[in-house]
């Protein structure tokens, strides 16, 4: 039931004098540790606590969900203060979600969740068919985990629902590594996915983050238009064979997929032998930036080249280390694009925004003793919508360079 008579009596919480109310009332998400006045009652409530959120004069401003030990100690779960968090309130929410990703998709494999950009703050849920692998980031989520499962089931049909417990941010909000199965039994192969033509092989169980990125799957389609018939193309950081693979999809001659994982090289030969590629495919392990020093001291070259590492600057504090590691490896990688061949870049850093990320890339370009032209910028697709208030659900973005 969502009936508002029955919401429970809720503690609520203050924000200091000069937190900026203004921008939670236009729409940003969070409450930041040093904006909220946290008293011993305040500090007591435990992470996932569902509190009443008021302004300086008293004002309420919505429902959130309180963790005393997260920077962000707060975030908007529902602007209905008296809002019952329940089976019901999630399905309205995932079934509002599922309608816009089944106009855009024609298969049921995408990003269900997109956290607080589909109304669901940290929460992360990638749809595989039958399947659906869960990432409740936030303690909120975690506490309300066997309703929102429910939910999850109710809405998409899906008979098997894993959680995975896995990266950086769970540990941020102090909860546990521990990734099991919440509906249904883990499937024990990976699961084929297809798309732009090929067919990706993805880990539910073992593979990195929910088992395949989906979010990259505009850029592998415009990566796959620069792949020429009979090009030699070169997928660095790869890691099932994203670009790689829909290039080879595209008509490309020749892949060769680069990444420091065995594990993830194998489903990506995998995904090239069941596509009917895998003759035209080349694994080849190491340090990335080991492998592309070595190509370039074997003059190696390629009609395209695709880097598509993890976060270099995840944080703040990491921005201006991560900025000179994505200029290394655009100065690295660009001695192997042929004359006339054309370089894509990506970063998933937040913290790195896109200006300063192609600033980094086109240093690294001329660096490198070439000269581009930046022919297009994408980000993720339409299943990763922004929300225009948090800059953080905009973190991917890829830049193309053809090369003189």
């Amino acid at each position: 039931m969502t009936a508002q008579s029955s919401a429970p009596a809720r503690p609520r919480i203050k924000l200091k004098p000069k937190a900026n109310a203004r921008a939670l009332r236009h729409g940003f998400p969070w409450v930041y540790a040093n904006e909220l006045v946290t008293d011993r009652r305040t500090r007591k409530l435990a992470p996932g606590t569902l509190a009443v959120l008021e302004d300086e004069a008293m004002n309420t401003l919505g429902l959130v969900s309180i963790n005393p030990e997260s920077k962000i100690i707060a975030r908007m779960i529902d602007r209905n203060p008296d809002a019952v968090i329940d089976q019901a309130w999630f399905a309205a929410r995932l079934s509002r979600a599922m309608d816009m990703r089944t106009r855009l998709y024609d298969a049921p494999f995408y990003r269900l969740v997109h956290a607080e950009s589909d109304g669901l703050p940290g929460v992360v849920i990638d749809r595989f068919g039958s399947a659906c692998v869960v990432q409740p980031n936030a303690a909120w989520a975690d506490a309300h985990l066997a309703d929102l499962t429910a939910a999850l089931a109710e809405v998409t049909g899906c008979d098997v629902i894993l959680k995975n417990a896995s990266g950086r941010t769970r540990g941020l909000e102090g909860l546990d590594d521990v990734s099991l199965a919440l509906l249904g039994a883990a499937p024990e192969a990976p699961l084929p996915v297809q798309m732009n033509g090929a067919t990706y092989m993805a880990d539910l169980n073992g593979g990195q983050k929910t088992g395949l990125f989906f979010d990259q799957r505009e850029n592998h389609a415009f990566a796959a238009r620069l792949a020429a018939p009979g090009a030699k193309v070169l997928d660095v950081f790869s890691h099932v064979g994203g670009f790689g693979l829909a290039m080879l999809a595209g008509g490309a001659a020749h892949a060769t997929c680069v990444d420091g994982s065995a594990a993830a090289l194998e489903l990506a030969a995998q995904g090239a032998k069941v596509s009917g590629f895998g003759d035209q495919f080349t694994a080849r392990q190491g340090d990335a930036f080991d492998v592309l020093t070595t190509l370039g001291e074997e003059q190696a070259q390629f009609d395209v080249v695709i880097c598509d590492p993890p976060a270099f600057a995840p944080s703040k504090p990491a921005l201006e280390a991560g900025l000179r590691a994505y200029e290394r490896v655009a100065r690295l990688a660009a001695g192997l694009v042929k004359p006339g061949g054309y370089l894509g870049l990506c970063s998933c850093s937040h913290a790195a925004d896109l200006s300063k990320f192609r600033n980094a890339s086109a240093r690294g370009i001329g660096r490198g003793g070439r000269r581009g032209q930046l022919i297009h910028t994408g980000y993720a697709g339409a299943d990763h919508p922004q929300m225009p208030q948090l800059a953080e659900s905009g973190y991917l973005k890829a830049v193309f360079f053809r090369l003189d």
